[in-house]
């Protein structure tokens, strides 16, 4: 449903970016163009530092056994030694 308004809206088709929407139970990426995609692997990066937080996170997902909040975490903390546009601050919020 969210797919088929975003690309009925004459602003929202043209927009360029990303968002990650999750819940307890699903995670999905929507591009600016309105595509809703599910990661096979669940894990999802967005922003100038995705693709190596991305990297970091798969790489932690199948070589540790780290909660998910530290995976987060450590792969922000490893794309911001990378990216210059990607910064140490960083927030992890669960949801309960």
């Amino acid at each position: 449903e969210l797919a088929k308004d975003w690309r009925t809206d004459r602003v929202l088709r043209r927009l360029e970016a990303l968002m990650v929407a999750a819940d307890r139970e699903n995670l999905f990426l929507i591009s600016g163009a309105g595509d809703v995609l599910e990661p096979d692997d669940g894990i999802v990066a967005i922003g100038s530092g995705g693709p190596y937080a991305l990297a970091a996170a798969r790489a932690l997902v199948n070589h540790t056994r780290l909660e998910a909040s530290d995976v987060a975490r450590i792969a922000l903390e490893i794309a911001s030694k990378i990216c210059i546009y990607t910064n140490e601050s960083i927030t992890v919020e669960e949801l309960s």
